[in-house]
């Protein structure tokens, strides 16, 4: 939207970044589209994957499958009304939205059933989800706002990829069991622990090299709190190396997934605060509010593990 409320004329948001393409009503519409096309992709894997969270996930109220609470053809109508849902909501929002929202409503499909079933592909498997959750919505959004595309963009759209990714390839750790005994191949079934736990190092490694490429000499009060997030992130990745137990590893998982979630919340707070003209001093102060409530959570749930309560889900 320009300064006095007017719709800005297609294309020219990019060019100018002066304003957004899409008027309230339709950010609205375009987030109920993502938000059933996230609904089409859980209720699919629901269904196949049944078998296997019986095992992993005996009695998980997230899964009703597992707990009774709904049956196949339950979830069958849920996602085909979602995809009907998601769909309809996309359809007035033009060519680059419907476009967005398809890609992720058959990765949907394509990650969880045959003939492609690229959960069953260790290497294809979280770059696809990354796909879905993060370049898709991404993307949505920059295109919504009239973003101007640029290097910093572009960074920041990579390092938010390489944090999801250093999220995901974690997973299975929660799976291995069924994963197991059904077949399918993850990496850390197929390379161990230990260069699992690398390899989300190297992701989140290379997420502070993105964001500190993009924000380094325009946010740094943002870039100085992140690295706080980020040492939190790796210590918490050196406890689940040298953990010996599942509920120590999940715990080491969940206490991670925590700061990752305070590192984008600060980041988001930082966008919207600039966005309504907060000078540099009140964007910091919020920031070190935040981080001191993250820091003391993280602060209670690493000195005393045993207080976590484990709700992640694989």
């Amino acid at each position: 939207m320009s300064a006095m409320g007017t719709r800005v004329p297609a294309g020219r948001g990019t060019a100018a970044g002066d304003g957004g393409r899409l008027e309230p009503g339709e950010l609205a519409l375009e987030a109920c589209a993502l938000a059933w096309s996230y609904v089409a992709a859980t209720t699919v894997n629901d269904l196949a994957d049944v078998e296997i969270d019986l095992v992993n996930h005996p009695g998980d109220a997230g899964r009703p499958l597992v707990t009774g609470a709904a049956y196949p053809a339950d979830m069958r109508r849920l996602h085909w009304l979602a995809w009907i849902a998601a769909i309809g909501c996309m359809a007035p929002l033009g060519a680059v939205p419907a476009m967005l929202v398809a890609v992720g409503l058959v990765i949907g499909r394509a990650y969880s059933i045959p003939p492609l079933r690229l959960s069953y592909r260790p290497y294809c498997a979280p770059i696809t989800l990354a796909i879905a959750y993060v370049v898709v919505p991404y993307t949505l959004g920059f295109w919504s706002s009239g973003g101007e595309t640029s290097g910093r963009a572009v960074a920041v759209g990579g390092g938010l990829v390489a944090l999801f990714l250093a999220r995901i390839v974690l997973k299975d750790f929660r799976d291995r069991e069924g994963d197991a005994i059904f077949g399918r191949r993850s990496l850390l079934l197929l390379h161990g622990k230990p260069t699992t736990c690398a390899l989300s190092g190297g992701f989140v490694a290379l997420g502070d090299g993105l964001l500190s490429l993009a924000w380094g000499g325009y946010a740094w009060p943002l870039l100085a709190l992140a690295q706080s997030f980020f040492a939190a992130l790796g210590w918490m990745l050196w406890r689940l190396f040298k953990a010996t137990t599942p509920t120590a590893e999940q715990v080491a998982i969940g206490t991670g997934a925590k700061m990752a979630n305070g590192l984008l919340f600060s980041l988001l707070s930082w966008l919207l605060l600039s966005g309504h003209g907060a000078t540099i001093g009140i964007r910091a102060a919020f920031l070190v509010l935040l981080a001191v409530l993250y820091g003391t959570s993280f602060v209670t749930l690493a000195l005393h593990p045993e207080r976590a309560v484990i709700g992640y889900k694989g």
